[in-house]
């Protein structure tokens, strides 16, 4: 496959598998197209002219021309500057790596991941949170994590890649897209009474095995084992983390149980105080899911794989 061609696919895989719906996503894009073509024309210069095709703008091609051929990729969750390294370590043994794929963002990507947060409050909304709740709660947070993102040093890993003569990318929202999916299929599948019946669901899956196995697997974060579950959704993607206020407006929608990747400490007592139960399946694991899914439509495209910085991988297809 080209480069362009796996970037590509992240982008359709990722549209296919929104839990917002494919007719929301594009609705999204047409207001962007209409808010750039409304624009001066020396404001153009800075607009992100990707963002008018792409609707995930922490996923990006951030090395490499679009047309070089990839035959062989170098895959995990957080792929840096030692990563990059160890690429090149492989090549000279004898590996093929063309292409260095990386699941969480760098460069650009992760310097836009706020912006991927708005999908959220459509997310909410489909759970019974009233949209201007929604936009209002996530506004505030996506400020915040703004503003956290700022003094980062972005490039770091972009420019260990370009020195090397690696092409470069990753795929964050569509892979989450792809968990989130998969996780709340499986456990509507199983119809758990209980949180301890959710955890041990979980640990049949064999990325949260494997990390159950090293200590970092599914655990009841609120709530007790032998507690009935209510409604459970499944809240994996999104950019990261949402605002603890959310964890009301969720409690007063009916949602009762909230299985996710992560949870600060803030948003755990806030979902204590309005008696929602909290299960996190582990972030590693998790993202190891959703890449998983995206790197089976990759090798059979006939692009080898090898994997590491945390991503176990584990063939569906």
């Amino acid at each position: 496959m080209k480069l362009r061609e796996i970037f590509n696919l992240a982008i359709e895989v990722g549209i296919a598998h929104d839990p917002r719906g494919e007719e929301e996503v594009e609705k999204q894009l047409e207001k962007k197209r209409k808010a750039y073509d409304d624009l001066k024309p020396e404001e153009k210069e800075f607009f992100d002219v990707e963002t008018l095709d792409n609707p995930y703008s922490d996923t990006r091609l951030l090395a490499g021309d679009p047309d070089t051929e990839i035959r062989g990729l170098l895959a995990g969750i957080d792929m840096e500057t030692q990563e990059i390294v160890l690429a090149d370590r492989l090549r000279e043994k004898g590996e093929t790596i063309d292409l260095v794929l990386a699941h969480h963002p760098e460069g650009k990507a992760l310097a836009a991941l706020a912006n991927v947060m708005a999908m959220q409050a459509d997310i909410w909304e489909k759970y019974g949170v009233p949209i201007n709740i929604g936009d209002d709660l996530i506004g505030e947070r996506m400020t915040e994590v703004r503003r956290n993102l700022m003094p980062i040093n972005h490039n770091r890993a972009v420019d260990a890649a370009k020195l090397l003569g690696f092409a470069f990318m990753n795929s964050h929202t569509p892979c989450d897209n792809l968990v989130t999916g998969f996780v709340q299929s499986y456990l509507d599948e199983k119809k758990p009474e209980a949180l301890g019946d959710i955890v041990k669901a979980l640990k049949e899956v064999p990325e949260y095995k494997d990390a159950a196995l090293n200590n970092a697997g599914p655990a009841i974060l609120v709530g007790d084992a032998s507690k009935r579950p209510g409604k459970i959704i499944v809240d994996m993607t999104g950019g990261t983390e949402g605002p603890e206020a959310a964890m009301e407006q969720l409690a007063d929608a009916g949602v009762g149980t909230i299985v996710g990747m992560h949870f600060s400490e803030k948003l755990r007592k806030k979902a204590q105080e309005n008696h929602l139960n909290i299960i996190v399946a582990g972030h590693i694991s998790s993202d190891a899911i959703g890449m998983n899914l995206f790197l089976d439509k990759l090798e059979q495209n006939g692009v080898n794989v090898i994997t590491t910085s945390g991503l176990v991988r584990v063939k569906r297809s």
